[in-house]
């Protein structure tokens, strides 16, 4: 196989590091200067990963500081050589060289450590510093004298570097290759012939420098030689070697030793000149020599990064071309002047706050180039992050979690991360990471209150917005967004939804229907927030509605009762005092507080001097003594009046007969003509009346018991029902604290009445208090008194009475 064909090697081994992945190690080996795209290895066949697993894990190619001469095919899952790779500049004659960088891989986060070994090709010649070079010699040099030549610079390695030299022509002198010390050659040309300047006053040599390669490369110089007249010393160091030290960034300037060397001539021949030869590392120019004194001094700015020791080839030479050497081995002592490079392998700007503890955040690669202590790096972040810092292996640093997370008390975390060395004074950097939390719906809408209460006036604008409900929610974002939703439920057994209605995006509770007091004064109903997170979370609230009271009901008078055709009277006699109650105007309002509160007052009267009107219970007295003048016939107009805004009334028209004999009534209240014919007839109209009578007293009956019986039935369903009861009070409802106007006493007549209005007589009865006198013209006959039944709502439990006899017209 040719030599610029290099065979391949790939070596596998692995080892496991602890960052929560495995991390491997491969190995290969191309030849330099191999063009773009060139195959260095098949990575994932040599990792045993799939390639879908490099693309999923983005994978990449991390090289920290160093130029990337190596990149990553994911689509093939090889190595390929993206730059052409010049061994001599990356490495020098270290060997082996080697690149070093490392596969990263996320999801989860991986990395695998890589090391591509870089074979040297013969593609640099043997090269001397100087084209030309020339020596003086005094014939008198004697046999063996030593005349050291510059060395050929092969920057090739190996074989490839520098193995042989050859002089052309040998007549006079021969090549002498000596190892050094430091595993260098001397290379020096040995006189083995005297020189006779008479016969040859200069010589003209060629030194050809061989490699090892394939095809061979050489490198020549000219060696003119002038002979000298008799100078037979050469000068002579005091040592072979010496060794110095100078600290690295040292100033120019800095002596860093001197050396010393001796001619046993005499005169000028005895003059000593210094000198620096060529060598690998550069060393002439970072340092110079002064030529008389042989002082070194540092003339550049030297690096103990970039090398660590220098060996410096010094020449001594006399004014008759005789020299000696000397190596100068100068150490560079590392100081802390390096901070450490913090490199981001690979890093999250977002973590779930639901992210278990030990959770990766960061990879770091943490380089000092100081040595020792200098070197040494220690890592840590800021306090008061749930973060903390582990080594992972040398000079690999993860960032991980070391507790729970929540966005709610922390949505974004600004991580320094600082490392320092160990050297004096410690040398630090630092670096700043954001790490932000994402939201996660493990918070539920909370509303502003436990509980509500609403107020709305009846009789309102159905669609009217009556409350508004608010919850927040801690979450962010969509897991924020709030939605207001009824609860389905019922009031009074009708779905509360054609109550109310709320408003999804703004909890504005709306009334559905107009509401009416009377009917419902209160309900509840329950509103659930939902926020939009997935699993959705929610919370709901109380919300009592109470509806407020409006004067939209005029009081209502029960008594007196106002009948269509039949004219009722209150009976006062003559003789009654100042005082006497003649009627009592019961009225009632079904509104409610100040609504409901009744005041009476006579609006108009035929005597206004005669009666009053109490203005609380509704109580008409006379506030006069009765005398004979006044009117029998008496008609008062009684309005009554709530306490609303604005109020409303109801007026009611009360008879009073003013007279002490019921003839006296019947002349005044009515006018009915008499028929020749009626009193022949009375016979036939009194038997068909009695008929009619027991034919309608049979039928009552029946239907008074078949009413009973189905108010008991109602009075059962109501017992189980939640419907509000709106009182109703009969015209003779009683009121023992006498303050809502209604009537006290139970009255009692007896009535007879005849054709001839002369012989009709009227009785009051002695349980009662007042007298009430029905007159009705349409009717004929005799009026007989009766005992009325009990009303069909004398059950035990009503709080209502009514007067146990009932006036009927015969």
């Amino acid at each position: 196989m040719s030599t610029r064909t290099m065979r391949r090697q790939v070596l596998l081994f692995s080892f496991v590091l602890y960052l929560n992945s495995v991390l491997g190690q491969v190995s290969y080996s191309i030849p330099e200067e191999m063009p773009s795209d060139y195959l260095v290895g098949n990575i994932a066949q040599d990792l045993g990963l799939d390639v879908k697993r490099l693309k999923a894990g983005r994978a990449r190619v991390y090289t920290g500081d160093s130029a990337g001469y190596i990149e990553l095919n994911t689509d093939r899952g090889v190595l390929l050589v993206k730059d052409r790779i010049d061994r001599e500049a990356i490495c020098k004659q270290i060997t082996p060289c080697a690149l070093h960088f490392q596969i990263i891989l996320e999801n989860p986060m991986e990395f695998y450590s890589v090391t591509v070994e870089i074979t040297d090709i013969n593609d640099n010649p043997p090269t001397f510093e100087k084209n030309e070079v020339s020596f003086k010699i005094s014939e008198s040099a004697v046999i063996g004298g030593k005349f050291v030549l510059d060395r050929a610079i092969d920057r090739d390695v190996g074989k490839n570097g520098l193995q042989k030299y050859e002089l052309i022509p040998t007549d006079n002198f021969v090549l002498k290759r000596d190892s050094q010390v430091d595993g260098t050659e001397k290379t020096e040309m040995i006189l083995q012939k005297p020189l006779d300047r008479e016969k040859e006053d200069s010589i003209s040599l060629v030194l050809t420098a061989f490699d090892g390669g394939e095809p061979q490369m050489t490198g020549t110089i000219r060696i003119l030689i002038t002979v000298l007249d008799v100078n037979d010393n050469a000068p002579v160091f005091t040592q072979s070697t010496y060794t110095a030290s100078v600290f690295e960034n040292a100033p120019e300037g800095t002596v860093v030793t001197t050396v010393s060397a001796s001619d046993a001539d005499y005169g000028t021949n005895s003059r000593v000149k210094y000198s620096i030869t060529n060598s690998l590392d550069q060393a002439h120019v970072l340092f110079q020599i002064n030529e008389d004194s042989g002082e070194i001094t540092l003339i550049g700015n030297i690096d103990y990064e970039n090398a660590r020791n220098y060996h410096i080839n010094i020449r001594a030479s006399d004014d008759g071309g005789l020299t000696d050497s000397c190596k100068v081995l100068v150490e560079v002592v590392d100081i802390n002047d390096n901070k450490p490079t913090i490199n981001i392998m690979s890093k999250s700007n977002m973590i779930s706050e639901h992210a278990i503890p030990s959770t990766v955040v960061a990879m770091m690669n943490v380089q000092d180039p100081d040595s020792n202590e200098n070197g040494k790096v220690h890592c840590f972040i800021s306090d008061n992050t749930p973060l903390t810092i582990k080594s992972a292996s040398n000079n690999f640093f993860s960032l991980v979690t070391d507790c729970e997370l929540d966005r709610e008390r922390a949505s974004e975390y600004n991580i320094t991360v600082t490392c320092s060395d160990e050297g004096v004074p410690s040398l630090s950097s630092s670096v700043t990471l954001t790490l932000q939390i994402s939201d996660v719906n493990d918070n539920e809408p909370v509303f502003e209150r436990s509980k509500y209460e609403a107020y709305i006036v009846e009789n309102n604008t159905p669609g009217v917005s009556v409350f508004t409900v608010r919850a927040t929610d801690a979450d962010w974002n969509q897991n924020a967004r709030v939605s207001y939703i009824l609860e389905d439920s019922s009031v009074n057994g009708v779905p509360v939804s054609s109550y109310v209605s709320v408003s999804a995006d703004s909890g504005v509770i709306h009334a559905v229907r107009s509401f009416d007091y009377e009917q419902i004064k209160d309900f509840q109903f329950r509103v659930k927030a939902q926020d939009g997170g997935s699993p959705p979370l929610s919370s709901n609230v109380t919300v009592k509605m109470m509806i407020q009271d409006q004067n939209d009901n005029p009081p209502q008078v029960l008594y007196p009762v106002q009948t269509g055709g039949s004219v009722v009277a209150e009976m006062v006699p003559r003789s009654a005092d100042v005082g006497y109650l003649v009627t009592k105007v019961v009225a009632v309002d079904v509104d409610s507080g100040q609504n409901a509160w009744l005041s009476y007052k006579l609006q108009k009267a035929t005597d206004r001097a005669l009666f009053e009107v109490d203005s609380q219970n509704g109580e008409i007295r006379t506030i006069r003594q009765v005398s004979d003048k006044d009117a029998v016939k008496q008609r008062l107009s009684v309005i009554v009046e709530d306490n609303g805004q604005p109020s409303r009334s109801a007026t009611v028209i009360v008879n009073v007969a003013v007279a002490d004999s019921f003839p006296e009534v019947l002349s005044e209240f009515s006018d009915f003509p008499h028929d020749k014919e009626y009193n022949d007839n009375l016979t036939f109209y009194l038997v068909l009346a009695l008929a009619v009578v027991s034919f309608l007293f049979i039928t009552c009956l029946v239907v008074i018991i078949s009413v009973k019986i189905y108010r008991w039935r109602q009075s059962r369903i109501l017992y189980h029902s939640n419907l509000p009861v709106i009182p109703y009070y009969p015209p003779r409802y009683s009121d023992t604290l006498g303050t809502t106007g209604t009537l006290q006493h139970v009255y009692n007549y007896e009535v007879c009445r005849t054709t001839d209005s002369r012989k009709s007589d009227c009785k009051f009865g002695k349980a009662s208090s007042q007298n009430v006198l029905i007159m009705d013209p349409s009717c004929s006959g005799t009026m007989q008194r009766m005992q009325s039944e009990k009303s069909i709502l004398d059950e035990p439990d009503s709080p209502l009475e009514v007067s146990p006899f009932f006036k009927k017209c015969i």
